[in-house]
């Protein structure tokens, strides 16, 4: 199954993003990951989701999203020119000089930063798309990491002519 990202710009309305779930949820579609925000157009909102399945099972959750009243249009992003990224939190165990030296080069190496520092941690953001970050935590599996938070990925399309909708009558 093949991880597709769909940008849906839907009108920023209460319960659009309880719909557009239960949607998913109703017709069993995994949401891998999920982010919403408005967008410079305070009445709209993007709606990043990612999600798995094969063309069909695609197609079928593009046509459900159209149906929806609030959504205003909805793009797979997959296999276009898109600009992607998300951002990770990671506390990992560093109880020792040694440990917080190799952490800290591999933060280096990622270009990440170290959000927080004491006796026994370290806090690290990094930011990225999906795949760099996906490699950043498989390096540390020399460390103990004591909890991970990501954010999910947001993107948006390279194409010219891909633009959202200005004004909403």
């Amino acid at each position: 199954m093949r991880k597709h990202t769909i940008s849906v710009l839907v009108e920023n309305k209460f319960g659009v993003l309880a719909r557009v779930a239960g949607l998913f949820s109703g017709r069993g579609y995994n949401i891998c990951s999920l982010t919403v925000n408005e967008t410079h157009n305070p009445k709209l909102s993007q709606m990043t989701i990612v999600t798995s399945g094969d063309e069909a099972v695609l197609e079928q959750i593009g046509k459900q999203l159209n149906k929806l009243v609030d959504v205003i249009s909805v793009n797979d992003l997959t296999g276009s020119n898109f600009i992607e990224s998300e951002m990770a939190l990671l506390k990992i165990k560093a109880n020792n000089f040694e440990l917080r030296s190799k952490v800290m080069q591999l933060v280096d190496i990622f270009k990440g930063r170290i959000v927080m520092v004491n006796t026994e941690e370290i806090g690290i953001e990094i930011h990225g798309n999906a795949e760099k970050i996906d490699n950043f935590i498989g390096l540390l599996g020399e460390f103990e990491v004591l909890e991970t938070a990501r954010s999910g990925r947001v993107a948006i399309s390279r194409d010219i002519g891909s633009t959202q909708v200005e004004d909403l009558d």
